[in-house]
């Protein structure tokens, strides 16, 4: 069966795909399984070498990976070349934590005996990635399973199957072995009965998951049928807060970036900016003028900071969250409502409570102002969301500014910086409803791995039976 993705921009076909279904699923996740003992009994330098050489292929697929992402979904060749870069760090990162998957000799109170805590392979494990930064996260989901030993099944987002199928190639031009790093393409229609299979599948040990919470929910509750582990990462209402003592012009710039970079489709975007009362207007006209600067465009014209949304569907939702705004007495100070997936940046003041742009998720490019009165009122405000992946917080005050992001319940808090911000090495993940669970460096190990209590016995023991 063959699925097509379309470009969003001119309806295209971008591209055609051999789609799997369900009685598929098997198959895959037992050839992970037959090749996970050989991999995990692999050396740690031989798993560093290959992952070194799988970050190279991936840079070698640099002109494919742009024109996949342009085509399947709107994005400019800077954010695509940006996933890519990371990406590759990401796979070098991994490739660095094979020889730090340690373990200790833990002090036992039983004469004579060693006690140790190891940490193993788990086996097969399900990395299920979305199509916003499809390099990046597509290669998030799998490259430290396989630094820890483990084989792995990537399902690919239905919206890039292109952008996801291109990693696992270069992970088998660099020398995997058969059965250790493994592709799942589908059809939309097919996408819930395919997960279900393949979370099912006893020899499926974890999954990790990216994308909205509300997937995320059904993931966490088929999982938890067996009872399986879960990484989630999910949604994000990402916070800044700009203080009276702020650098406004730092702060705009941030702010910018934050809320517009990628159309506004990342996890960290920044969807509110709370000011306190003595700066709002001064950082209104600031903000204001610099979003009306970022021009939208073609993304394969290379001629404007943003490209097209992922489809018709963001379109819709950011002009409901426009319009029922509006309604309840909102202003728009940049962009506005748009007729296609090429979206202006837009700006709305005057947000509070009573409007859906205070609390949904936009994942597109605006961004709502709201006031607070002060320090504590805007903390407030911050944490008045069910969402907690990043949030930023501007001051001239380094030490305030620790206390106000030590007060913020998130995952991620930056003093004086954006709230998208990713290092491969760095422990990423939220609370509440952006998840559970941290990729990155030496916190994914934990993710990725059995901690396993062994002992051995050294002298004759005594038992009182």
């Amino acid at each position: 069966m063959e699925y097509s993705r379309l470009n969003p921009l001119t309806g295209e076909v971008a591209t055609t795909v051999e789609a799997q279904r369900e009685a598929d699923m098997a198959p895959i996740a037992e050839a992970a399984a037959k090749a996970a003992p050989a991999w995990a009994a692999t050396g740690p330098n031989a798993r560093r070498a290959l992952l070194n050489k799988a970050a190279d292929a991936l840079q070698g697929k640099s002109v494919q990976f742009v024109e996949a992402m342009m085509t399947e979904i709107g994005a400019t060749k800077g954010w695509a070349m940006f996933n890519l870069m990371l990406a590759a760090g990401i796979v070098r990162e991994a490739a660095a934590m094979t020889t730090q998957i340690g373990g200790e000799v833990i002090p036992s109170d039983k004469p004579g005996c060693l006690a140790m805590a190891l940490r193993e392979p788990v086996g097969v494990i399900l990395g299920i990635a979305p199509w916003n930064a499809p390099i990046i996260l597509g290669v998030r989901a799998i490259a430290m399973p396989l630094a820890c030993g483990n084989t792995v099944i990537l399902k690919a987002s239905e919206s890039c199957p292109r952008t996801h199928s291109l990693i696992v190639e270069a992970f088998v031009e660099a020398g995997f072995p058969a059965g250790v790093v493994n592709l799942v393409v589908n059809a939309p229609a097919d996408a819930a009965d395919v997960v279900g299979a393949l979370i099912d599948h006893p020899a499926v040990k974890r999954i990790n998951f990216t994308g909205s919470t509300a997937v995320g929910r059904v993931i966490a509750k088929r999982a938890a049928e067996h009872p399986k582990p879960v990484l989630l990462e999910l949604g994000g209402k990402a916070p800044l807060i700009v203080l009276e003592d702020a650098d406004l012009d730092e702060a705009v710039k941030a702010a910018a970036f934050g809320a517009f970079m990628n159309q506004g489709q990342i996890c960290m975007s920044t969807e509110r900016i709370i000011v306190v009362a003595a700066v709002a207007d001064a950082f209104a006209a600031k903000f204001a003028a610099k979003a009306k600067s970022l021009l939208t465009a073609d993304p394969r014209e290379g001629t404007a900071p943003l490209g097209a949304v992922v489809d018709t569907k963001t379109v819709t939702r950011v002009n409901s969250l426009i319009d029922d705004a509006v309604s309840h007495g909102a202003k728009i100070l940049a962009g506005g409502k748009a007729d296609s997936v090429l979206m202006p940046a837009t700006v709305v003041s005057g947000v509070d409570a009573s409007m859906k742009l205070y609390r949904d998720e936009s994942f597109g490019p605006i961004v709502a102002l709201i006031h607070a009165t002060d320090e504590a009122d805007a903390i407030a405000k911050a944490n008045d969301s069910e969402y907690g992946l990043s949030a930023s917080v501007f001051t001239r005050d380094t030490a305030r500014g620790l206390r106000v992001a030590r007060q913020i319940r998130s995952g991620i808090c930056h003093v004086n910086g954006p709230t998208v911000h990713d290092e491969a090495h760095m422990p990423f993940g939220g609370v509440g409803a952006s998840g559970y669970g941290r990729f990155g460096g030496k916190a994914g190990i934990d993710s990725f791995t059995e901690l396993r209590w062994i002992t051995i016995e050294t002298q004759p023991g005594h038992f009182p039976i």
